[in-house]
């Protein structure tokens, strides 16, 4: 396992480990709101900041993308620019999680230079693991992982996020829901993205689409895709999808057909995702 990687999985698991306990005490959580239905706990603040310590300590000069602190150099700092920038989720699945639904994961990706290069996304509920190092593949649990070789979209399950945060595209989503629900063997909506890009790239879901994912949604899932043989992009299958909010994985034919029928529905202009790559960007 490359070195970097190796550190990102130990900063994953100790994350998993806070997220586990505070799981068995879940009346006791003090949860706050970031807006309408996207809620925050001490759990994510407390996972984040586990994440980051270990990142930090291994890699001091490293920058970090992460929900809920925003951008900054190892040190804490803004002002500072490097070529490695962790891009993290440290709880992706709260309202799942608040719930005792039990679907959440953290979720870690590194970016060099712009491209994604590792990812490691786990589930502490299941122990699942899934890791990625870009040129040498992805995996679950030591075991090598590919997308499904499902070619029929009409025998395809597909999985997909309800917008949450801005009701005004809710109308244009439920056209596209209604479309594909009548294409496609069955859609699902689990309610943490990093997980369904993780379950493309191992195929147990055939594609995935949502609208206004942030970075810290995609990051990690996105490299797991590509290393696992399939292909993500936004709703034309363009390569400019992390900070663009909306996005397509899949295999390779099922990707092409979903852009077939999603390309052609004008989707509102990204405001958080260019928000936050402005804010990587002034580092």
């Amino acid at each position: 396992m490359h070195p970097l990687l190796n550190t990102a999985v130990k900063a994953a698991r100790r994350a998993g480990a806070i997220i586990n306990r505070a799981s068995l005490d879940l009346d006791l959580l003090r949860i706050g709101r970031k807006a309408p239905n996207d809620f925050v706990t001490e759990v994510d603040q407390a996972a984040e900041a586990a994440i980051i310590e270990v990142l930090s300590k291994a890699y001091p000069d490293h920058d970090f993308l992460a929900e809920e602190t925003g951008t900054a150099g190892a040190s804490g700092k803004r002002g500072t620019a490097s070529d490695y920038v962790w891009i993290i989720d440290p709880l992706d699945g709260t309202t799942n999680f608040i719930h005792g639904f039990p679907q959440y994961a953290v979720s870690i990706g590194l970016a060099h230079r712009g491209q994604m290069s590792q990812a490691v996304i786990y589930d502490p509920v299941h122990n699942d693991l899934f890791i990625a190092s870009k040129g040498k593949g992805a995996m679950l649990n030591d075991r090598r992982i590919r997308v499904s070789q499902r070619d029929r979209l009409d025998e395809s399950l597909i999985g997909t996020g309800f917008p949450f945060r801005n009701f005004e595209s809710l109308e244009l989503y439920v056209s596209m829901f209604k479309e594909l629900t009548q294409k496609t063997a069955g859609m699902r909506r689990p309610g943490a993205a990093s997980l369904d890009l993780a379950y493309v790239a191992c195929g147990r879901l055939d594609g995935f689409f949502e609208m206004g994912l942030m970075p810290w949604d995609a990051a990690a899932g996105s490299l797991l895709i590509t290393e696992a043989g399939g292909l993500i992009g936004n709703f034309q299958g363009e390569s400019d999808y992390l900070f663009h909010e909306n996005i397509i994985g899949g295999s390779p034919k099922i990707f092409g057909q979903l852009v077939n029928i999603l390309g052609k529905y004008t989707l509102p202009e990204p405001t958080k995702g260019l928000a936050a790559k402005a804010m990587l960007d002034s580092r």
